[in-house]
Formats: structure tokens, sequence, C-alpha cells
């Protein structure tokens, strides 16, 4: 059986046994599509934008489900008050209680397909899933060129700076947030952020350094999301970006320290070279690639 087969047998009966065909989504009277909504709104609430990223939903479907929530009175969508031009939407007191009942039922749902298993079969059915939800978040993770002082440029390269502080002998001292940052838009570079669920998970850039050469720069994956080959990707997307910059070699330097990114450039087939430039005080290892 190919994976293919696999992964369609296993969404027939994942959700046959958690009532998705159902039309009244685990007794509450509202189909998966607005019960899931009303969960991602949650007691915080969520910002219209947001929970599209989030959910990856349609604007148009997104509005009509937001419709029949409000029609329902348990959410509340308006204007937010930091930027009018922004919609924020904010659960009702009968929202709450809407909220905290596919909650319970929910927890309840998952307890019961669970309780026939044994202790070994559960923590086997754990790593699995565990497994399986990694690998297709990072398959559909959504890789984008953005501006690099961005919110979501912003959000990772902070993650970034903080690691590299932590794992460097000597810590590190990022340069200022807009410096150097016209060097990673067009016609000059780009800057790549992978996205999940909204939240930035992987970035890098890419900016031309001659008429021939483009240079790879703070490339970075989360660590929950290492070993899913999210890295690799996000490597193949820059260097695409590289050839449309009409970059013919890529290089990018590094520091031993990061063992597993030099591992993954190597299997990349990136050579280690001479230091080709003195900008980088923390790089101890350059690397090329000739991009075909």
């Amino acid at each position: 059986m190919s994976t293919v087969d696999t992964i369609r047998r296993f969404n027939r009966s994942y959700t046959q046994r958690i009532g998705v065909l159902e039309e009244s989504f685990l007794g509450t009277g509202r189909p998966l599509g607005a019960s899931r909504l009303l969960f991602e709104v949650g007691p915080d609430g969520a910002a219209v934008r947001e929970l599209r990223e989030r959910l990856d939903l349609d604007s148009g479907y997104l509005t009509r489900l937001l419709a029949r929530l409000a029609d329902d009175g348990l959410i509340e969508v308006r204007p937010d008050p930091a930027d009018r031009r922004r919609r924020t939407v904010a659960l009702t007191a009968v929202g709450q209680n809407a909220y905290r009942e596919l909650d319970d039922r929910s927890e309840r749902k998952a307890r019961g397909l669970l309780e026939p298993l044994t202790e070994r079969q559960r923590a086997r059915l754990d790593e699995a899933l565990g497994t399986a939800d990694l690998l297709i978040r990072a398959a559909t993770v959504h890789l984008r060129v953005v501006d690099p002082v961005s919110g979501a440029a912003t959000t990772a390269l902070r993650e970034y700076y903080a690691e590299l502080d932590r794992r460097f002998p000597g810590g590190f001292v990022p340069d200022p947030p807009d410096r150097g940052a016209d060097r990673f838009r067009a016609p000059e570079g780009a800057f790549v952020v992978a996205t999940s669920d909204g939240v930035s998970v992987a970035c890098g850039g890419v900016r031309r350094i001659d008429e021939s050469t483009g240079e790879i720069k703070r490339m970075w994956v989360a660590s929950a999301w290492r070993g899913a080959g999210l890295g690799a990707r996000l490597l193949r997307r820059l260097e695409d970006e590289a050839r449309r910059l009409g970059c013919a070699r890529a290089v990018l330097d590094t520091n031993r320290v990061l063992a597993e990114a030099v591992a993954m450039y190597g299997r990349a087939g990136y050579r280690e070279i001479e230091p080709y430039s003195q900008d980088n005080p923390y790089a101890d290892a350059f690397f090329e690639k000739a991009l075909g």
C-alpha cells in the first residue's frame, strides 16, 4: 500500500470516528466548520485576519461562518480599537458556554477513543500521531516572500537571534532590525517566512552579493519543527529565489556550533570553501553550491 493510500484510508477512518460526517458535530447542533471556528476564537478572542491565516480559510467562507455564529448569538464582530480597518471577534456569554460545552465534549470523545487501548497501545498511538501531525504540518506550511521588517519576519528573527544567543559560547548581539533590510527586498534579494496556523516557524533570506552569487542568510527553523524536512524545503525555496535574482551560485556562512545546520548544508550539496567575507564575526564555516 502506498503512502497516499494510507493517508486516504486514515482520513476515512478518523473522520467517521470523530463525528466529522455528522451534521451536528459532537451533538452541538453545529457542523464541524462552525464548531472549529468557535473553538479557535476561544475565550480570549481573535482578529479576523488571524483566524483566516490560522485556519487557512477563504475570506468568503470565513465571513459566512462568522455570520452564522453571530446569528446564533455566540460571537460579536467589531472593529479593532487599535486599527479601525481590522475586525476582531469575541465570544458572547452564550458563546463562552458553548465553547466550554464543545471543549468538554471533545475531551470526552478523545477519552472514549482511547478507552479500549492498553497503556502500551496508547503510548504507540501518542508517538505515531505526534509524528504524523508534525510531518503533515511541515508538508503544508506556507512559504511566503515577505518584507524583512514585517511582523512575521520580525517574530521569526527574534526567535532566531534568541537561539543564537543561547547556543554561542559568548552570546550573540544582532544588528538593528532594519540594518541591511533593503538588500533582502526586490530586486536585490528576498526574505522568506514559513508559517503554520498563522505562526512563524522558519525563515531565511537571500541577497545578491555580485552579478552571479546569492548569499543565504538568517536561516532558522523552530526547534519543534526540526527533523521534519522543513529546513531542507526552506533552503530549496531560497535557492529558487536566488535563481530568480539571476544567480548561478549560492554561498552561506555559519558557525560549527550549529552542527545540524552544517549537516543539512552538506546533504543539500554545499561544499566547504575558504571565507568569502569578513562581515560576520560569528562565522567559522563557509559553503557554496552551484545553482543549475
